[in-house]
């Protein structure tokens, strides 16, 4: 299935709109930045070849929001373009990436799983698993596991910080 997606500056109230979806995110904060990722003020046509069940959700997905389907397309290649402009990926560490967490604050994750570093931080620190045990628990090769813990000896502060906002947050929950 095809999909022609042309935005014009003629779709500027749907761009506002847009804009006001994103700009809470992390990569853009002012008007100009989100002219600079839409291109300033052009917008090219481009054909998008989706298979059909993705664009029935992406469908879904944008009527959920209440925004049309272009506004949706739009809003998540805009999202991976500034995800990918922040170079937070260690290329030390392939298999691990960033994602934002319900906080918005980045936070390391095993790529493809949405696994968390700091769960498998907490399997070996907290409850004593071993690297075997983790993977058979979480359903990850050994490589994975011993490359989350490599990013942590690497990233330690970063992590360690998340942990213990993630206990606070616990504590005053549960009291």
């Amino acid at each position: 299935m095809v999909i022609g997606i042309r935005l014009s500056v003629a779709h500027l109230t749907e761009m506002q709109n847009l804009h006001m979806l994103l700009y809470n995110t992390w990569y853009i904060t002012s008007m100009k930045g989100f002219w600079q990722i839409l291109g300033e003020r052009t917008m090219a046509r481009y054909s998008l070849n989706l298979p059909t069940q993705l664009k029935c959700d992406a469908e879904a997905w944008a009527t959920k929001q209440g925004i049309s389907l272009n506004q949706f397309i739009l809003w998540a290649v805009a999202e991976k373009v500034g995800a990918l402009s922040q170079h937070l990926d260690d290329p030390t560490f392939p298999h691990i990436t960033y994602r934002r967490g319900a906080s918005g604050q980045p936070m390391a994750v095993l790529r493809g799983t949405g696994l968390r570093v700091q769960t498998v931080v907490v399997a070996t620190q907290t409850w004593g698993f071993s690297p075997a045990q983790i993977a058979a628990e979480y359903d990850l090769s050994l490589a994975q596991v011993n490359e989350a813990l490599a990013f942590y000896e690497a990233h330690s502060h970063e992590i360690d910080v998340a942990i213990a906002a993630e206990d606070s947050l616990e504590a005053e929950i549960h009291g």
